[in-house]
C-alpha cells in the first residue's frame, strides 16, 4: 500500500506542476506510459502546448496506455533514444549494494 500511495503522490505533483508551468511553456515532455495522464497531456493542449511522451511499445505488454500515445503531439519510444541516451553495459559505473540494504533507497520503493 504505500508503494501505491507514493505512486499516486508523485503523480499528483506532477499534474500540478505540469499545469502550474504549462501558460509559460511552449512543449511539455512526459516521460510516462501512464494512462491516467491522458487528460492532463489533454488539458495542456487546451493551453496551447505541444505534448510529447516518452515511452516504450518494444515489451509486451507496451509501457504506454493507447489513448495516451494517440492523445500526444508526439510520441518518442525509448528505443529510439537508446544510442543518444544510452550507455554500453561496460561503460556503466559499478552498481550501489547500499539501496539493497537500505529500503528507502531501493529502487523498487518508489514503482507501484
Amino acid at each position: 500500500a504505500g508503494r501505491r500511495k507514493l505512486k499516486g503522490n508523485m503523480d499528483i505533483e506532477l499534474a500540478v506542476d505540469m499545469m502550474r508551468l504549462a501558460p509559460k511553456l511552449d512543449h511539455v515532455i512526459l516521460f510516462s506510459g501512464d494512462g491516467d495522464f491522458r487528460s492532463l497531456v489533454e488539458a495542456v493542449q487546451d493551453m496551447g502546448c505541444r505534448g510529447t511522451v516518452i515511452s516504450t511499445m518494444a515489451v509486451r505488454p507496451p509501457m504506454i496506455a493507447d489513448d495516451l500515445r494517440r492523445q500526444a503531439d508526439a510520441f518518442v519510444d525509448l528505443v529510439d533514444l537508446e544510442q543518444q541516451v544510452g550507455r554500453r553495459h561496460e561503460d556503466r559505473p559499478p552498481r550501489d549494494n547500499a539501496a539493497d540494504d537500505d529500503p528507502a533507497r531501493a529502487d523498487d520503493d518508489v514503482e507501484a
